[in-house]
């Protein structure tokens, strides 16, 4: 049986460039020869899929918080079934693009839901995984919604800044409870300084030792 692979995820305000910094670690991974899986919440299967379309079309705005966070649920819980426990099994790099802690933040609180009840349906959805390492993208809000929807705003970058900085302060909450899975990354600066500190930040998991000099 081959050893369990690693769960890494990337979370963050909209705009942060989170996408960006999960594709550049992708290649840096996979030209040490590492296998490496990537995803992005909600999505990764074509059942998250179509979710992911209906939770981020800005026509939907009349959308009832809890039934958005059910949606994201549903969607994790396809994603977690399907993808990443297979994948993790084989021995392969997860990185995903979002995962619960979004959910907390956005649908508990940005949007008010209970955080009890929220934690129990993440729970649920996941069927108790947890990330080995989440990094988490800090980025001044307005800054990150001016890089986010400099052509289009989906459903969620359109939202006011009030929102957006509740969304920060709740990922930094986040972050303060569990110091030991999340590392804050300021992300602010270009990509290439950005992609550096994102590295340290997974560097020191047991499944990187002696790769700290891995090609960039």
């Amino acid at each position: 049986m081959s050893e369990r692979g690693v769960f890494i995820t990337f979370e963050g305000g909209d705009g942060c460039g989170k996408s960006t910094q999960l594709r550049r670690l992708a290649r840096r991974l996979e030209a040490a020869g590492m296998p490496v899986r990537t995803l992005r919440e909600p999505g990764g299967t074509v059942v998250g899929e179509a979710v992911r379309r209906v939770l981020l079309d800005p026509d939907n705005l009349g959308m009832d918080p809890f039934a958005e966070l059910m949606l994201y649920e549903a969607s994790r819980a396809q994603l977690v079934a399907e993808v990443i426990e297979p994948s993790l099994e084989s021995g392969e790099i997860v990185l995903c693009d979002r995962f619960a802690d979004s959910t907390t933040a956005y649908q508990g609180h940005a949007r008010g839901l209970p955080l009890a009840e929220v934690a129990a349906l993440n729970d649920i959805a996941t069927g108790g995984l947890a990330p080995d390492r989440t990094v988490l993208l800090d980025i001044d809000p307005a800054l990150g919604i001016q890089r986010a929807t400099t052509e289009s705003a989906d459903r969620l970058e359109g939202e006011d800044l009030s929102f957006h900085e509740r969304v920060r302060q709740g990922f930094l909450a986040i972050a303060a409870n569990e110091p030991d899975r999340i590392r804050v990354v300021d992300a602010s600066g270009d990509v290439e300084t950005v992609a550096e500190r994102v590295f340290a930040a997974i560097a020191d998991l047991d499944h990187f030792a002696g790769v700290a000099d891995m090609t960039r």
